[in-house]
């Protein structure tokens, strides 16, 4: 089985297993049932995926939300989206209070060392009077019942035309989920752990794109579900990205283009100081590639 981190912050499968259990049960408190979403207004962090599974373990929706909305934004699609409770990292919530709709309920996610770091920000003290997810989770027992089928996360689409628009669908028929899985397994670079030929726990992988995005939400839930190893960064960096590989032997990312393009603008004695050796499979989405984009990463990670 593989683990989970975040900076300093280490969970086995079956601890962060226990903690999206007990984070079921406190979402449940709230008074979320199946079919009921949750908003995660949240950078990268633990607390995402514990918010995330344990919603989906009640049958109900996650909502991730762009965190760099304006009030304005993050009030519509608050009332749009109809949560029924707010997950919000301390720092974002005092931009956004003003937004946040009458009567929703809402649970702070201390902002975390690895964060704070990554964007420069001050320690943010939790508001008074709002509960804190962790001590929350901490004191909750696990969910004791059988999770209920997991549906999809409800991402808003960018707004090009309008207001951004959410789409709940159903959770998958059993046959559905082994197509999606197939496909998804093929497309990471997963299929041998997918087909019992190779153990999991072997496979190393990053989030590097944020999880309000559709391809690094898909991704990342992906690698924690199937048992890898996953490394959660709290932003993009092409030199850091490069050292990450080299520390913790990342085998497979799932990547965007322009991160391609950040990365082969370094210095070509950045590029070479690092040892890539570990990795094996990245898939590239989101948007067209350039051809000589991909020519060139190929050239210096392997084809």
């Amino acid at each position: 089985m593989g683990w989970i981190k975040s900076g300093e912050r280490t969970l086995t499968a079956e601890d962060f297993n226990d903690r999206a259990r007990r984070a079921a049960t406190v979402i449940e408190g709230f008074g979320v049932a199946k079919g009921d979403g949750v908003a995660l207004y949240l950078r990268n962090d633990l607390a995402f995926f514990e918010a995330s599974f344990g919603v989906g373990m009640l049958g109900g929706y996650p909502v991730p939300v762009n965190w760099h909305y304006t009030p304005d934004e993050a009030g519509y699609l608050l009332r749009d989206s109809g949560v029924k409770l707010l997950v919000i990292h301390a720092d974002l919530y005092g931009p956004i209070r003003e937004a946040i709709p009458d009567g929703l309920a809402v649970a702070i996610v201390e902002t975390p060392p690895e964060i704070r770091a990554a964007y420069g920000l001050a320690e943010t003290p939790p508001p008074p009077g709002l509960p804190i997810w962790r001590e929350l989770v901490d004191a909750a027992a696990p969910l004791a019942r059988e999770p209920e089928p997991a549906p999809s996360s409800i991402i808003y689409t960018s707004g090009t035309t309008g207001r951004p628009k959410g789409v709940k669908r159903a959770a998958f028929t059993p046959e559905q989920a082994q197509a999606a899985n197939t496909m998804l397994g093929w497309s990471y670079g997963y299929t041998e752990a997918l087909e019992g030929r190779r153990d999991p726990a072997t496979i190393v992988t990053a989030v590097i794109g944020p999880v309000y995005h559709s391809a690094p939400n898909a991704h990342s839930g992906f690698s924690i579900r199937l048992g890898a190893n996953v490394v959660v960064t709290p932003r993009f960096d092409a030199e850091e990205l490069l050292a990450l590989i080299e520390r913790e032997r990342i085998t497979h990312l799932n990547m965007v283009p322009i991160m391609f393009n950040r990365l082969l603008r370094l210095p070509e004695a950045v590029k070479r100081r690092y040892d890539l050796s570990s990795l094996e499979y990245v898939a590239h989405a989101a948007a067209p590639c350039p051809p000589p984009v991909k020519r060139a990463m190929i050239e210096w990670w392997g084809p």
